[in-house]
């Protein structure tokens, strides 16, 4: 009886260390489970800096333009050489007709025919004494006239030609038909500006063609 009294303290003693140790156990369990709590302070941000954000430099030359264009210009050809003026002597040609009674005094030539004979006078007034020379017509109407040496191309526009009054018995007067009275202006032949005779450089020029009124019965 003695020895029971003795032993139930003990157990007693040893259910309470064992709950505590259990307790302690899983109270150790239940503390390493607990879920921590949320934290709601302000996300921390970096801090930022006093300074701006730098830029970079400006550059001290103004920006570069593209190279300006020459001014267009037109084309430039060389100058033509210059050929001094040629002093020729003068030669003057033409044809003379007589009218068709069937025009007269008409200013035409229509069915008109080369009148032989006839004489065409050069006069040039280029010196103090007018200066006169003459030629006459080939069966054809045509002349060549060769003024004398002293004339020349250079003073050309101071020579007119014109038609010497006829004593033919077909013809009765010249006309002005192309300055055949007044004296006609002395045009460069472009065909043919150049002729030589006896080995000696003309000037061709041309007038006319000239013409004379026709003496007519009926």
């Amino acid at each position: 009886m003695a020895k029971t009294h003795l032993l139930l303290p003990l157990q007693l003693s040893l259910l309470l260390v064992t709950c505590f140790t259990v307790f302690a156990a899983e109270d150790e369990n239940i503390v390493s489970f607990v879920a921590v709590p949320p934290n709601h302070h302000t996300p921390v941000h970096p801090p930022k800096s006093s300074h701006p954000p730098a830029h970079p430099p400006k550059s001290s030359h103004p920006p570069a333009h593209p190279p300006a264009l020459p001014p267009h210009l037109p084309p430039t050809y060389p100058p033509k050489p210059h050929i001094p003026f040629q002093r020729k002597f003068v030669a003057v040609q033409g044809v003379v007709f007589l009218k068709s009674c069937k025009y007269a005094y008409n200013d035409t030539l229509s069915e008109a025919t080369p009148l032989a004979g006839a004489i065409v006078k050069l006069q040039c007034n280029n010196t103090a004494k007018p200066l006169t020379c003459q030629a006459q017509t080939d069966k054809n109407g045509y002349f060549l006239l060769l003024a004398p040496k002293t004339v020349t191309n250079y003073a050309i526009h101071k020579c007119k030609a014109s038609l010497v009054p006829s004593k033919l018995p077909l013809v009765k007067k010249p006309t002005d038909l192309h300055g055949g009275v007044n004296g006609a202006i002395l045009t460069v032949d472009k065909k043919k500006p150049l002729i030589i005779v006896n080995k000696v450089d003309y000037a061709l020029f041309t007038v006319g063609p000239f013409a004379f009124e026709p003496k007519c019965y009926h």
